[in-house]
């Protein structure tokens, strides 16, 4: 799964060819559309590109929360814009591998204009504070000596890439878990502060937070190295679990049919945005790895220091 949806998301960031453009996007807003609750961290991405965005093209970029329905009502919000740059749909992991497992899935993704790929990261597995787990040793003893008792919130609900990371645990362990959906996972983590639920995987940009303030208990993360931002968290291997390698992307899509200029302009701001000095700094305290393509050619920037921890 891990290389497939890499696959996608690397040719998204490539596909815009060259082209001369100079069109005036301070005319109009531009809406970055998320298919998640606020608070997430694909809305706590696209809030931070949106701003960027707003400086650098003199305009007002703002977010446009659409959540539901296995990001249907957010893909249908892009697919009916005009295709002049000024609506986006920020997607993660999760757009991509919803899809396929629903064979009556109304959009096809590929039908999207790709502008770029924004940022990269693993997830991490947290428990509440008041569960007596400290580890994933610890977790797969409690959920064997309790059966079914424990519970846990995936932001997005059966599907998601937070769900199916879930799924990977319960395979590899055999711990019986029960499942609790969510439109978000802001309200997945809301409940796991409120003692409403035990577990949860995430994203980074988020959870980084409520870990270091000691109001979740993180127990391992899903990339190959240890993430910088949390430099004391355990692999998935570290704790055990070998061939536990689960990658979260956020991406920038525009409606079908966008001229390959406007995408390239996209692109290139974007780019530029995210390299600033500031926003490398945010990157690299929420554990993610700048992947937007660069003004000049198609290699990716890799100028967080977050990038020598997801592989």
């Amino acid at each position: 799964m891990t290389f497939l949806v890499r696959g996608i998301f690397i040719a998204a960031a490539l596909a815009a060819q060259p082209s001369a453009f100079a069109q005036d996007f301070s005319a109009k807003p531009i809406r970055i559309i998320v298919g998640l609750v606020a608070g997430g961290a694909t809305d706590v991405t696209a809030r931070l590109v949106a701003q960027k965005l707003s400086e650098s093209l003199h305009t007002n970029a703002y977010v446009d929360n659409r959540p539901g329905g296995i990001f249907i009502p957010a893909t249908k919000e892009l697919v009916s814009a005009d295709p002049d740059g000024h609506t986006l749909l920020m997607i993660s992991t999760s757009n991509v591998v919803t899809q396929p497992l629903h064979s009556d899935y109304p959009y096809d993704l590929r039908a999207l204009t790709p502008v770029t790929v924004v940022s990269s990261g693993p997830l991490i597995l947290v428990a509440r504070k008041e569960l007596p787990i400290k580890s994933v040793a610890e977790l797969i003893a409690y959920a064997n000596q309790n059966p079914g008792k424990l519970t846990f919130g995936s932001g997005g609900g059966s599907g998601s890439s937070l769900y199916l990371a879930t799924e990977l645990l319960r395979l590899k362990t055999g711990i019986k878990l029960q499942h609790v959906p969510y439109r978000g996972a802001a309200a997945a983590l809301n409940d796991l502060l409120g003692a409403h639920i035990d577990l949860m995987f995430d994203a980074m940009p988020v959870m980084v937070e409520q870990a270091k303030a000691d109001k979740v208990t993180p127990l391992a993360v899903t990339s190959t190295r240890r993430s910088p931002a949390l430099p004391d968290v355990p692999t998935m291997a570290e704790a055990g679990l070998k061939d536990f390698e689960v990658v979260q992307y956020f991406a920038l899509f525009a409606p079908p049919n966008t001229p390959p200029a406007i995408a390239k302009r996209l692109r290139d701001e974007i780019a530029k945005a995210i390299a600033a000095p500031d926003v490398v700094a945010q990157f690299d305290k929420q554990g993610m790895a700048l992947s937007a393509t660069s003004r000049l050619s198609s290699a990716p920037i890799s100028r967080s220091r977050s990038t020598a921890g997801p592989r």
